[in-house]
């Protein structure tokens, strides 16, 4: 499974600055509104030979200073159990203030390993300042500057040594098909019905609360893992809706898919969090399949389902090519679908396209739509091929790449789509000087 680090602390101490640093990359976090995309606040990092997702809990605190204390403990308390690490961030010029001893009181009684973080230390003078930090009892501090760099290859050397790697199962060759979705959607009824045993999921795994169920299903011709993230709760009560939460559990179960079934609840409808969901799914390139729960409990006129469909599409543009299943997991309502729909989506995945039909197809559709002029140069794409990934990638040899903009790399890539069936596949197009 892979390792998740979280990072924590009050605002404003530099978090966002540190996971940009961590995850290289240089945008604003600025987005707090309600209902804004937050998936910047997830990211990759490679240290040492370690793969890592790292987690800025930043984002999701509401801006209202009354509430502070109440929603960051609320995040540690999840990040504590949902998270391989902590990265506790402090502010070296602001000193230690009576939130930061709430956050260490939080995270001094967990079992898991916790980076003390002392930031904004960019002049020797400042490394004295930060000793104060030692009272909180988490032992060593790592003094860092986000902002330059400073000190932050000595805190990944530290982290890189607590991640476990990354365990290899015996079923590895097998699809794994993974249900994602926000709390109380019908994760756990769908999982049940689809391995035909009821079993009591919530209390039937002993371990920590990120634990997933894993359980082979091997008939009618089908032979995958299908992975049930929804099973454990966590002892200690935190709002179940809370986006955090969501995110944190989604991220592991995501990261070991191949494809993933987005559940949603069809009396609530597609929401912001759902989203959040599959912004996470694409970014990762998974396999999509989203899934209407419930759907026995809607009232129903002539056009509800294609009425409901048109919404999602509209939600989720312009990423459309996905498939949408109306179920019940009660009922048992076209329950047979989601199997034959999720495998006929990982091979779409897994398909490779003859570099000759490619090109025969693509140059064509180049042919007759060229890439526009760009500062009056000429853009000429004189080759495609699908490169050896796991993930379909596909590869246009152009002699002036640089000059090829967004809106004729979603031309190429819906041309893809019409001639080759990608449904439920993020498609990834590069382009390539020709003359390298």
């Amino acid at each position: 499974m892979g390792n998740i680090i979280a990072i924590v602390g009050r605002p404003n101490v530099g978090k966002s600055t540190l996971f940009n640093r961590l995850v290289e990359r240089r945008e604003a976090i600025v987005d707090d509104e309600s209902g804004v995309t937050r998936d910047r606040l997830y990211g990759h990092c490679f240290w040492n030979g370690k793969n890592f997702s790292v987690v800025d809990t930043g984002g999701y605190v509401n801006n209202s200073s009354d509430i502070f204390e109440q929603e960051i403990a609320k995040q540690v308390t999840i990040a504590v159990e949902e998270a391989d690490g902590i990265i506790f961030v402090l502010d070296v010029q602001t000193g230690l203030t009576d939130l930061d001893i709430s956050v260490a009181e939080l995270l001094r009684r967990s079992k898991k390993p916790v980076f003390l973080v002392a930031n904004k230390v960019d002049t020797n003078a400042k490394i004295t300042d930060s000793y104060e930090f030692y009272n909180l009892g988490l032992g060593e501090i790592f003094c860092i500057s986000a902002v330059n760099g400073l000190g932050t290859g000595d805190l990944l050397d530290a982290v890189s040594v607590v991640l476990e790697a990354d365990d290899v199962l015996e079923t590895d060759s097998l699809p794994r098909v993974t249900i994602v979705g926000r709390p109380n959607v019908g994760k756990s009824s769908l999982t049940n019905v689809l391995i035909g045993e009821e079993r009591n999921i919530v209390t039937s795994i002993a371990g920590t609360t990120r634990d997933a169920i894993n359980t082979r299903y091997n008939k009618y011709g089908f032979d995958f893992m299908l992975v049930d993230t929804a099973g454990v709760r966590r002892k200690t009560k935190v709002n179940e809706d809370l986006e955090f939460y969501s995110v944190m559990r989604a991220i592991r179960a995501i990261e070991n898919s191949d494809i993933c079934l987005l559940m949603i609840d069809a009396t609530i409808g597609f929401e912001a969090q759902d989203q959040n969901i599959l912004n996470l799914i694409t970014k990762n390139k998974k396999g999509i399949v989203i899934i209407v729960n419930k759907w026995d409990l809607v009232e129903k006129s002539t056009n509800t389902v294609r009425d409901y469909t048109k919404s999602i599409m509209e939600k989720i543009a312009p990423f459309n090519d996905i498939p949408i299943l109306f179920i019940s997991a009660l009922t048992k309502l076209r329950i047979h679908n989601v199997i034959e729909t999720a495998m006929k989506v990982y091979q779409n995945r897994v398909q490779r396209i003859p570099t000759g039909k490619l090109n025969e197809i693509m140059l064509e559709a180049i042919e007759s739509y060229a890439p526009p002029t760009n500062k009056g140069k000429y853009v000429k794409i004189k080759y495609v091929t699908q490169l050896p990934t796991p993930t379909p990638v596909f590869a246009f040899f152009a002699n002036l790449p640089q000059y090829i903009r967004d809106p004729y790399k979603r031309y190429l890539e819906n041309k893809l789509r019409e001639n080759f069936d990608f449904t439920g596949v993020p498609i990834v197009i590069v382009f390539r000087d020709k003359d390298k």
